[in-house]
């Protein structure tokens, strides 16, 4: 893990905005999963989970046979607790950085990414990190450039996904505001 003082220059938490967070559970979720045909029953990674808005909704639509949340900033794991308990919702939540992710190789069959990759120092590492912990054959999915932009419009002027290919991970499924990528088995 890093250190406290290299994290915070590194590590800028996104606001906590009730309109955006029901917009992303009731909307984008739901969208993601259907267009991007998520698979049902896998072992399934947030990277970034923040507060864990997406965890409940990944949980009932996906039924996955392991969720884990992954982030940085610890109080926001506790929101995430927070979020699954009120949702009747189980999850595991692992405080730790996605450049070196606390999991063994091949742990998940999807890993989802809303962002984090778009506004962390060093995404190269974290690239490399989700390509170790997914299975042969998995998926990366990820927001587009596009959806940055809507989301995001100042704070992600300029920012590019690392090379992806570059770990193995190949364009599968493109829907406009999402991407999914298979890692090569």
């Amino acid at each position: 893990m890093k250190t406290g003082r290299r994290v915070s220059l590194e590590y800028q938490p996104f606001p906590d905005e009730a309109g955006r967070n029901a917009r992303q559970a009731q909307l984008e979720v739901p969208a993601l999963v259907r267009a991007l045909a998520l698979p049902s029953g896998a072992r399934m990674l947030e990277v970034g989970c923040g507060r864990g808005i997406a965890l409940p909704v990944l949980a009932q639509l996906c039924r996955p046979q392991r969720l884990v949340g992954l982030d940085i900033d610890q109080r926001l794991l506790v929101k995430a607790a927070d979020e699954l308990h009120l949702a009747g919702a189980e999850a595991e939540l692992h405080c730790g950085d996605v450049r070196e992710m606390p999991f063994a190789d091949d742990s998940f069959d999807v890993v989802i990414d809303f962002g984090t990759l778009f506004h962390i120092a060093r995404a190269e590492e974290a690239a490399a990190e989700i390509a170790r912990v997914l299975a042969p054959g998995g998926l990366f999915v990820e927001e587009t450039k596009l959806s940055q932009v809507l989301s995001h419009p100042v704070r992600s002027r300029g920012r590019r996904l690392p090379s992806l290919r570059r770990h193995g991970l190949r364009p599968r499924r493109s829907a406009l505001l999402w991407g999914s990528r298979s890692l090569a088995a």
